[in-house]
């Protein structure tokens, strides 16, 4: 299957400033199932910066794979600000990248824990772990698409020259 054109044009522009400004990037994914490290490797040439991922989708696969403290996982749930921080942040450190990004949420069409569907954090070590919330509203492809849009538009911008100040 090709590229869906809107993803693949946002991974080359991700791609080429990572390039740039010489960065590598490594991944952690749970309800994209692979769908964002998919994007940046459609990108030729991907191999100078995208070093792998991790899909991570159970919660034992994000403590035993990832490294992310079970206490989050129990008292702010999987699908959370704060687990996707972490997720980010661990993923940046197994693969020894400049970047780690991950993304967890609730794709649809039932909700967990009590957090509804569509119910996504994107998070993001460049070099201090943070991350956003988003809530989509479409069905299970639809958010996990707009998932991986959000999270190479949170990229883009982290890769842009530094406008010099005189």
């Amino acid at each position: 299957m090709p590229p869906d054109p809107e993803i693949f044009a946002l991974a080359q522009l991700v791609g080429e400033r990572l390039v740039k400004r010489q960065k590598s990037i490594a991944v952690a994914e749970s309800c994209t199932g692979g769908m964002l490290g998919a994007a940046l490797t459609d990108v030729p040439g991907s191999s100078r910066y995208f070093l792998g991922g991790i899909i991570a989708y159970s919660n034992a696969s994000k403590v035993e794979l990832l490294g992310v403290s079970e206490v989050i996982l129990m008292t702010e749930g999987a699908v959370s600000a704060i687990a996707a921080a972490a997720m980010a942040e661990r993923v940046q450190k197994i693969f020894r990248a400049d970047i780690g990004i991950s993304i967890t949420g609730v794709a649809g069409p039932a909700a967990e824990e009590q957090k509804p569907a569509g119910l996504t954090f994107i998070g993001l070590a460049n070099p201090i772990p943070r991350s956003v919330r988003y809530q989509w509203t479409g069905d299970r492809w639809a958010n996990r698409r707009q998932s991986v849009l959000a999270a190479l538009q949170l990229l883009a911008p982290e890769l842009e020259e530094p406008i010099e100040v005189y």
